[in-house]
């Protein structure tokens, strides 16, 4: 049975990168389209999208509005948040479901009412706009990543530190904060994540000046199929990568420093 399970998760694993063997070749194809397997190999497309500002553009907007929209998402998650958790009231019912109702509405059907919405306002095909929209997707992911953390959250240690003279803001810094920290990080992490890679809402709410990366790539491959498509993914995929295995190098460094005999004490003559 552990053998058949291990073979399970191998070929999952195999499912999931089979993409990344076809696409990351790609990316060094000398090919004028999407090719495989590449007829030869250069540096062409890497130098096409480090040199284009319509590629660049759009990668930038696209952090730009992930950063902004995962600010947003925390100044109203993290409130709303210890009010649903902490406390009791009317209609907190429905608050927990207005906070999931995202989730389960399809976005082709949210970016419509965004459209709609955000028309009246004059915030179409705006920054603001994208992140506004963006925001109200990234909020139930983050609040399920933070409510999860802090209904496990001992208030025990809250009551001890107040107990001992503490005022409430004191509490959440030095306590409540430093505890919550790792969900506060991963619920961020999540909500930037949502709006970098979003592409159906910024297909109807983004216009030229803030058109984002997945946009500009749909419209690339609906169109002429460019290559720099593949650079792009496979750059993306190395900072994943970079992101995971960066902090397993760094707790390797510090057990290898840790494990390390202390130098001799040298005894004076």
């Amino acid at each position: 049975m552990d053998r058949f399970l291990r073979l399970i998760g191998f070929l999952v694993i195999i499912f999931i990168a089979a993409p990344l063997v076809i696409v990351v070749p790609i990316s060094f194809s000398n090919a004028r389209s999407l090719q495989f397997p590449p007829p030869g190999y250069w540096l062409g497309y890497y130098q096409a999208y480090f040199s284009d500002t319509d590629w660049l553009r759009p990668t930038f907007n696209s952090i730009l509005i992930a950063t902004a929209t995962t600010v947003l998402t925390m100044v109203l998650v993290v409130p709303a948040t210890f009010a649903l958790v902490r406390h009791r009231f009317y209609g907190k019912s429905v608050a927990d479901l207005m906070m999931l109702m995202p989730l389960a509405v399809p976005h082709i059907v949210m970016a419509v009412g965004y459209y709609s919405f955000l028309g009246n306002l004059r915030l179409v095909h705006t920054h603001m706009g994208v992140v506004l929209a963006h925001a109200c997707l990234s909020v139930p992911i983050a609040f399920l990543v933070l409510s999860a953390n802090l209904k496990g959250f001992d208030r025990n240690l809250e009551r001890a530190a107040q107990s001992l003279g503490a005022s409430p803001v004191q509490t959440f810094i030095h306590v409540t904060l430093p505890i919550l920290r790792p969900g506060l990080f991963i619920s961020a992490l999540f909500a930037f994540i949502q709006s970098f890679d979003e592409t159906v809402v910024a297909i109807f709410i983004s216009g030229r000046d803030a058109e984002t990366l997945p946009r500009k790539m749909f419209d690339s491959i609906r169109q002429e199929a460019d290559p720099v498509i593949a650079v792009i993914s496979t750059l993306l995929f190395a900072a994943v990568l970079l992101a995971l295995l960066t902090p397993l190098a760094w707790s390797s460094i510090r057990k290898r420093l840790r494990k390390r005999p202390p130098a001799a004490a040298f005894s004076g003559g």
